[in-house]
């Protein structure tokens, strides 16, 4: 690595990336006045331009690039123009805009012809199974479903080789079929181990969700068999019902205190592993007793939490819960029994994580978790 890839790395990779988060999650008309303003409030400096002002600058810089390109297309030898026309929407620039990308003349739906990679009808049913885990594809009818199957390729990759780079260019996501990769981000200068991938988890998404950089890194742990879809598939079948489901848990994830510190990148691979489930008033989410399996995070609704206090009489309501607050932690933190019921108050609607992705991906809150378990005792102890 050069000097200078060093430098955009440790230096500039982190600003970019968290200055698309912000604009990702506000969605602003003009982005780019929302980040001068965005930038200007962290250094503590107040803009001096009024919105007007610095809309117009801007047009007057959109008028003058779409100018310079003007004259740098009149300079173009027939040859050129030729060449051009032949090549029709080959030609578009690499890294052309999401709503270019997506709406563009030459990416209209009708037009799109998938590609179709040949595969025994085993591999076939490999594919269809790790489909069914993975939440971009659990909404796709059973049509799309088999155009994205057909368009699948397969890549092996030797243990310790490298799958994608973080800050490197996305063309494609990948589906784990066999074997293990650890996942890898350099935050302040150090890479930091974010988590491993199994069989039928997914990654690379984030590069086609937003046309953004890699996010981290992926290097095969193991010897490793994936599945990967390319980015024009990925727009025309996948995308949509993929941002939709994203960034309704993201923003609802964020308003999570107990996730109020993870990496964005750590929530958004919460946001893609959550199953959300709907409960009716009184029905049980979990009971006391039971072995537990599963994590839970209220997102909309009520719950109570009862339990036997005194043995002979009913079960005691010991604490509500509202959107945003969690239960199920202390059977997976412990090891132990379910340690009381938790039923829908209402209508009550959770998402929740099975025991392996919450050991996985819950690892950076762990110690809050234990802390709150603890504070819950203390309830059950000052009852008894």
């Amino acid at each position: 690595m050069s000097v200078y890839d060093e430098y955009i790395s440790k230096n500039v990779n982190p600003v970019l990336n968290q200055l698309t988060n912000d604009v990702l999650k506000v969605k602003p008309d003009n982005p780019v006045v929302f980040l001068i303003d965005l930038l200007n409030k962290r250094l503590g400096i107040q803009s001096t331009l009024s919105e007007k002002e610095e809309l117009r600058i801007l047009r007057q810089e959109l008028a003058r690039l779409k100018q310079n390109k003007a004259g740098s297309e009149e300079e173009k030898t027939e040859s050129e123009d030729d060449e051009i026309d032949d090549l029709g929407p080959k030609k578009q620039a690499a890294r052309s805009g999401v709503s270019a990308e997506a709406y563009g003349q030459w990416n209209k739906k009708g037009d799109f012809k998938p590609p179709v990679h040949p595969k025994t009808p085993e591999q076939h049913s490999r594919i269809v199974t790790k489909l069914s885990t993975s939440f971009m594809f659990s909404s796709l009818d059973d049509k799309d479903k088999e155009i994205v199957i057909e368009a699948m390729k397969e890549c092996i990759f030797p243990t310790n080789s490298e799958v994608i780079k973080q800050g490197a260019d996305g063309a494609e996501l990948f589906i784990v079929d066999t074997g293990i990769l650890s996942c890898y981000k350099n935050i302040k200068g150090e890479d930091k181990h974010l988590k491993d991938y199994h069989p039928g988890e997914a990654f690379g998404e984030l590069a086609l969700l937003y046309n953004a950089p890699r996010a981290a890194t992926i290097i095969a742990k193991t010897d490793a068999i994936l599945w990967s879809l390319d980015r024009d598939t990925f727009n025309h079948i996948v995308k949509d019902a993929a941002v939709k489901r994203r960034e309704k848990y993201e923003e609802f994830l964020a308003k999570v205190d107990l996730l109020a510190d993870m990496d964005p990148y750590e929530r958004s691979q919460l946001a893609d592993a959550f199953v959300t489930s709907k409960y009716s008033q009184g029905e049980f989410v979990i009971r006391e007793g039971e072995e537990g399996n599963n994590f839970y995070i209220v997102e909309e609704g009520e719950a109570i939490a009862t339990k036997t206090i005194h043995a002979g009489h009913g079960a005691e309501e010991v604490k509500r819960y509202k959107p945003g607050d969690y239960f199920g932690e202390l059977a997976l933190l412990k090891g132990q029994p379910r340690a009381a019921n938790v039923l829908a108050l209402h209508t009550l609607k959770c998402v929740s994580l099975d025991r392996h992705s919450f050991k996985r991906l819950l690892g950076p809150v762990e110690s809050i978790l234990l802390r709150n378990a603890k504070k819950y005792e203390e309830i059950i102890a000052s009852l008894t």
